[in-house]
């Protein structure tokens, strides 16, 4: 299955052969699709259920020994993790740059990712904080970290987005927030106004192509 955005894309070198293991839930998925568009670069879809455990099938767990999603493949390298995908598609196929070029809004770039990746959306998964504590007691759990997240970002990005993360370049931070927004409302009840900051910021990546091509709704797994 073809990327959203393929028919649209520019051409590529025939060498490029990339392959994303993905499910359509997963917001770590979701940022490689928007690198994926951003960068224009097609690849074929390839959608591993996690509601059915396919994340644990053996040929599944040669390409990533964590059974996690994503995974991208391409040619004879395979990465895991979304961020390690994010560095290496910025290495390997540096047009369109995702990282700034000065070096304290690179690094604050990195904070997004980070805070993003490491101290809000790994709270999402919580099915067994669920089957313990009842399905009304995670979400408030998960809306704590959450906003907690949220606030640290509001503070780091004030003084240095413009109409993006990081002034008027789309980086890895806006590809990072823009899923955590989406899940933190859809998901988790966050008002998302609460961080104005943040809530304007999302408003303008919603209207990127890029970003509109790589919301679950266009993925063929997609399920209502």
């Amino acid at each position: 299955m073809a990327s959203p955005l393929e028919e649209n894309l520019n051409p590529i070198p025939s060498f490029v052969n990339l392959k994303l293991y993905s499910f359509w839930r997963s917001s770590c998925a979701w940022r490689v699709r928007i690198a994926l568009n951003l960068k224009e670069l097609p690849y074929e879809y390839k959608a591993v259920n996690l509601s059915e455990g396919e994340q644990f099938i053996e040929d599944y767990t040669e390409l990533n020994p964590i059974q996690f999603v994503p995974t991208l493949v391409d040619g004879n390298t395979t990465v895991a993790d979304s961020l390690a995908i994010l560095l290496y598609l910025e290495d390997k196929y540096p047009a369109h740059p995702l990282l700034p070029d000065d070096l304290q809004l690179k690094a604050i770039c990195m904070q997004v990712t980070l805070i993003v990746g490491s101290s809000i959306q790994p709270f999402h998964l919580t099915r067994r904080m669920r089957d313990k504590l009842g399905p009304e007691e995670q979400i408030a759990w998960t809306k704590y970290f959450i906003e907690r997240g949220f606030f640290a970002l509001e503070t780091l990005l004030k003084n240095v987005s413009g109409k993006y993360c990081i002034g008027d370049q789309v980086t890895l931070a806006d590809v990072f927030l823009a899923p955590q927004v989406s899940s933190a409302a859809a998901r988790f009840d966050v008002d998302v106004s609460k961080f104005p900051t943040l809530n304007k910021i999302n408003q303008a990546l919603v209207e990127l192509p890029e970003f509109q091509a790589a919301v679950p709704e266009k993925t063929p797994d997609y399920i209502s």
